[in-house]
């Protein structure tokens, strides 16, 4: 007598691996579960996301997601780079550095929980080693590559040298990472598995200072052209791509520039976005590029048009703005704070609700359609066309 097959008990995680699942897409569902969180450093948690119903990301590693938060009572937009890579497409994760009073940061850490549902839009953003069309992907132009970091600007490079290192490409990559100490390298342990797993790989952490139980024996100090000499003496032949606070950047900046580096091979994004809402326009133009600004140059010159006022109910202020002018330049003009990041309609961290008025609006995507249907609005690419009346 044959004994019967046993029971076999189907794998919850199966329907998520079947071969033939869409796309994820924010219009419709734009729900994400969180599946889980790891503890990166003391202050350094990555959050690992997924749709409720099965279905796969698609993006280029570099880019960001806006997330869409309710946070006392009211809707907070922060943008974050995604840390993970394509190559794994069934689930997507960021890395969020703890912020002393960040509201955004530290909700995140203090009640975002496994099982917690996050709301967002994307993916978006052209800083990326893998985007069509750029300099980066013609092969004559990026032989070779530099990923220079500083704190948790590594989330976007990492996306990119974790995609490399799935796809096993040994790409020829020298990744510099300025920490404050050994144990604020975040994702040190995996950086390090991929210099063993492929030669062509290199990983050079440099920190300031020891941690309180672990002496720092490598690189030490401040990223400089001394340091760069010793780690990529061939910096000159490769591809850049920088990320982290502005200082950093900035400072990178300048001193490819003082080496006589051609800048055309140098890419960097912006790491904190939310610091762009306290940037004066000098600053905004060295991280979010020039064009926007020297559109509203432009602007102001031009012959007379109609101007509109523009009343921020909550800031008690009320200001005026030229129809050929974005309400969030001319509110950035009269001293008006707003929140705001990409500068671009990408990212969504302006979206202000119209209480009353209209606007032309050109949009880069940071926005759905049911929110222009019930009355929201991107102010950085958002013309007045009468007086407006806005929830800020």
């Amino acid at each position: 007598m044959n004994a019967s097959p046993p029971t076999v008990s189907p794998d919850p995680a199966s329907p998520r691996l079947a071969g033939n699942l869409p796309l994820w897409n924010p219009e419709v569902d734009d729900a994400l579960i969180v599946r889980e969180i790891r503890n990166e450093t003391a202050d350094v948690k990555t959050f690992v996301l997924a749709p409720k119903d099965p279905c796969l990301f698609r993006y280029a590693p570099g880019q960001f997601l806006t997330l869409d938060l309710d946070i006392g009572g009211e809707s907070v937009n922060r943008c974050y780079t995604i840390a993970s890579a394509p190559t794994r497409p069934h689930t997507l994760a960021i890395t969020v550095k703890r912020v002393p009073h960040g509201p955004v940061s530290n909700f995140l850490h203090d009640h975002v929980k496994v099982g917690s549902v996050l709301r967002a839009v994307g993916p978006m953003g052209d800083f990326s080693c893998l985007i069509q069309g750029t300099p980066a992907q013609t092969p004559d132009r990026a032989p070779k590559y530099l990923f220079l970091s500083g704190g948790s600007g590594i989330t976007p490079l990492m996306s990119m040298a974790r995609t490399f290192h799935d796809l096993g490409e040994a790409r020829d990559i020298v990744f510099v990472h300025a920490a404050r100490s050994p144990a604020d390298i975040i994702f040190r342990a995996e950086l390090e598995l991929m210099a063993r797993n492929q030669p062509s790989f290199r990983f050079a952490p440099v920190c300031e200072a020891d941690s309180a139980f672990e002496p720092w024996h490598g690189l030490r100090g401040r990223l400089n052209l001394g340091l760069l000499h010793h780690v990529a003496p061939d910096y000159a032949q490769r591809e850049i791509f920088v990320c982290g606070p502005s200082p950093f950047m900035a400072a990178v900046r300048e001193m490819l520039k003082d080496a006589g580096f051609d800048m055309a091979r140098h890419h960097e994004e912006s790491f904190d976005f939310a610091e762009l809402a306290k940037a004066e326009p000098e600053v905004a133009a060295e991280v979010i590029g020039a064009e926007a600004l020297e559109a509203v140059e432009r602007a102001l010159e031009a012959p007379a048009v109609t101007t509109y006022t523009v009343e921020f109910i909550k800031q008690k202020r009320t200001i005026e703005c030229r129809s050929d002018m974005f309400v969030l330049d001319a509110a950035r003009r009269a001293g008006v704070r707003l929140p705001s990041s990409c500068s671009k309609g990408l990212c969504g961290t302006c979206k202000s609700k119209l209480i009353d008025g209209t606007v032309d609006m050109k949009h880069g995507g940071g926005i759905r359609q049911r929110e222009i249907d019930a009355g929201m609005a991107l102010l950085c690419c958002s013309k007045p066309t009468s007086n407006l009346v806005v929830d800020r």
